[in-house]
């Protein structure tokens, strides 16, 4: 349940960040830079509803308080100072710089994103057991 619909948010970010790189490719700089804006908003989302809600729930149940869920944090932290720097790059028109921060954070976030479908993710299924229901629409009602 958690699987399926933080997999599924997983994706549709990718989508808005491959739609910006090829229109940037393509030169259309205002396309580029308001899917940009939408990748940016959309996987801060992301991270928001981890940390806010689902580590949180996921730490209080099973009293694990270091662990993935830190690890995760931490890689958030990293990932956000990425998509920071992209952003400046983006607005200055420095777009080879843009490209080269978007490679690096690209491997970074499918790196981090498969830890969370392989491993996170399927221990909070399995803790919150019936309850993953109500998380997910909790999830969904998370103000962007």
């Amino acid at each position: 349940m958690i699987l399926e619909f933080m997999r599924d948010d997983h994706r549709a970010c990718d989508h808005f960040y491959t739609a910006a790189e090829n229109a940037l490719a393509d030169k259309k700089t205002d396309e580029a830079k308001e899917l940009f804006n939408q990748f940016y908003n959309a996987t801060n989302h992301h991270f928001d509803m981890e940390e806010k809600q689902l580590f949180i729930t996921f730490e209080r149940r099973t009293g694990m308080m270091g662990g993935p869920t830190q690890m995760m944090r931490y890689e958030h932290q990293q990932l956000r100072a990425l998509l920071e720097s992209m952003l400046r790059s983006l607005n200055e028109g420095k777009v080879d710089d843009f490209f080269g921060q978007g490679e690096s954070m690209m491997i970074m976030l499918q790196q981090h994103n498969m830890k969370e479908e392989q491993m996170l993710y399927p221990m909070i299924d399995q803790t919150l057991g019936m309850d993953g229901e109500l998380m997910v629409q909790t999830l969904r009602e998370m103000p962007q």
